[in-house]
Order: structure tokens, then C-alpha cells, then sequence
């Protein structure tokens, strides 16, 4: 590979030196390695932006949602820690919840979210939402049929009066392929570390991808409204659908001092 002077001075400074160490089977991957550096440089530049968004966010007391949606194995959870990884602990909350309760099952199905809602000046991220019971409840036999009915119903209002209230509600969806979830699936079942993420709905989720699509396709049809439009991103390659969803959710937010020449999007080639 031929290096240009200005790949050059990427891959001499510390990470790109570690990229390229990092490299497989003892060969120098200097591609690989520039890839990875112009990666990390991207998303540095988007967290300092990120950071003036939260800085605004508090002091005008602004009140953000995003949530993440898709399937097992997109990667929701590591593009919102690469989205918090610099910003004020204090000023956000990572929203993930489990199974609900005997007691949440006979509450009104928004119930739990709403108590979840940020205060004013913070920002909340959602890793999976109420947005569950479109999709993963109906195709695993969670929720009955008219259950699935009421929500799908119910949302479009209910996110209306979010929205008027205020709130700010960015909806991202990470769309893999067949093949890359069963690759996803297949490295976390022979880490040792992230074995525990492999649970029983991941474990069927190959077998009703279909099933998976026919609902997600219905979710999108009846959901992607003008004020809480669905952006869906390519997850298939994990760095590139972090980067573009932090472009997303800072294009989409009227902060001050947003730096738009650092917005515009970029061209991050990457291997799978």
C-alpha cells in the first residue's frame, strides 16, 4: 500500500503505531491500521461536539431522548457508549430495562417508560425502548395480539405529546444482515467475556429472522412519523454506524456553537 504524506503522519502517531502493531497474523496491515486511526479521529471530533450538545442541553434546560433499536447483536449497546463515553455522568442516563415485573405487567404498557423520561437539562438513551412490544414481544410470544394492537395504536399519539412537551425524541434502528448477526452471535458465544450477552431470545433469533423483518417492516410503516421520524443505519459495519449515528443525533438537535464543518459526513472505509 502506498501512503500518502498526510496517512503517513496518522500512522506514526500513538494509536496508529498500536494499529499497526495490532495487525493479523504478524503482518503489517498498514490499510487496516489507517482505517482504525481515521475511525478514532472521527469519533473524537464528534464527542467534543457531543460535549457542547450536553453543555447546551443543561444550561437551557433541553430534554433528550434517543433510543436504539434492532436486532441482537447490531451493536446498540457500543455505539451509545462511544455516544456517553466523554459526557457529564451527572447530565445523562443509560436506560436498559429488563423483564418487567409481575407488578409493571399489570400497569399501563407506557408506564415504566415514562418514569424513565429526562429531567430538565438531561439526556436519556434507551438500549431497546418501548418500542419492544412492535417487534421482540409479538414475534416471541410476549404480548398477545390485541396488546400488540393497542400499542401500535397508541405510540404515534403518545410520542406527539412527548414531542409537544418539549422533549426532543431521536429514533435510530441498527439493521444487520443474516449473516452478519450469526457471525456476531458465533463471537460472542466463544468469548469468554461476552458469552452472558448470548440469552434465550438471542438463541431463536436466527430461526425468526423472517418473523423479525415482517414485524420491523410493519414498525416502520406505522411509526416513521414526521415529528419522530426512524433513522436507519447500516449496522453491518460497527464503527461506521456509530459514527453515523452520532452525526445523526447532532444534526438533529439546533445546539449552539455547532460546528457544521465538522458535521458533515465522512467516508470511513472499513472491513466487516
Amino acid at each position: 500500500m502506498e501512503l500518502k504524506p498526510k496517512d503517513l503522519k496518522l500512522i506514526e502517531t500513538k494509536k496508529g503505531l498500536i494499529s499497526l502493531l495490532h495487525s493479523d497474523n504478524n503482518q503489517l496491515n498498514f490499510a487496516k491500521a489507517l482505517r482504525t486511526v481515521k475511525y478514532e479521529k472521527r469519533i473524537e471530533e464528534l464527542q467534543e461536539e457531543l460535549i457542547k450538545l450536553q453543555a447546551w442541553i443543561s444550561e437551557n434546560k433541553q430534554k433528550v431522548v434517543v433510543i436504539f433499536e434492532g436486532r441482537d447483536a447490531a451493536g446498540k449497546g457500543g455505539a451509545i457508549r462511544r455516544i456517553v463515553e466523554h459526557l457529564n455522568p451527572r447530565e445523562y442516563k443509560i436506560v436498559a430495562l429488563p423483564k418487567p415485573t409481575d407488578t409493571e405487567s399489570g400497569q399501563w404498557y407506557f408506564q415504566r417508560y415514562v418514569h424513565q423520561l429526562p429531567q430538565e437539562g438531561e439526556m436519556v438513551f434507551f438500549d431497546r425502548s418501548w418500542y419492544n412490544r412492535a417487534v421482540v414481544e409479538p414475534v416471541n410470544g410476549f404480548c398477545t395480539q390485541d396488546e400488540y394492537e393497542l400499542f401500535m395504536n397508541e405510540v404515534n399519539d403518545i410520542e406527539r405529546m412527548w414531542v409537544n412537551s418539549g422533549i426532543y425524541l431521536i429514533k435510530i434502528y441498527f439493521s444487520i444482515t443474516k449473516e452478519q448477526q450469526a457471525k456476531r452471535f458465533n463471537d460472542i458465544i466463544n468469548s469468554p467475556i461476552k458469552r452472558w450477552k448470548y440469552s434465550s431470545v438471542d438463541r431463536k433469533a436466527q430461526d425468526l429472522f423472517d418473523v423479525y423483518s415482517e414485524y420491523k417492516n410493519k414498525m416502520f410503516e406505522r411509526t416513521n412519523t414526521t415529528w419522530a421520524p426512524w433513522k436507519i443505519i447500516d449496522a453491518n459495519k460497527k464503527y461506521k454506524a456509530r459514527v453515523e449515528a452520532m452525526e445523526y443525533i447532532l444534526d438533529k438537535i439546533p445546539y449552539d456553537e455547532k460546528d457544521n464543518q465538522i458535521l458533515k459526513p465522512q467516508n470511513l472505509e472499513e472491513e466487516n
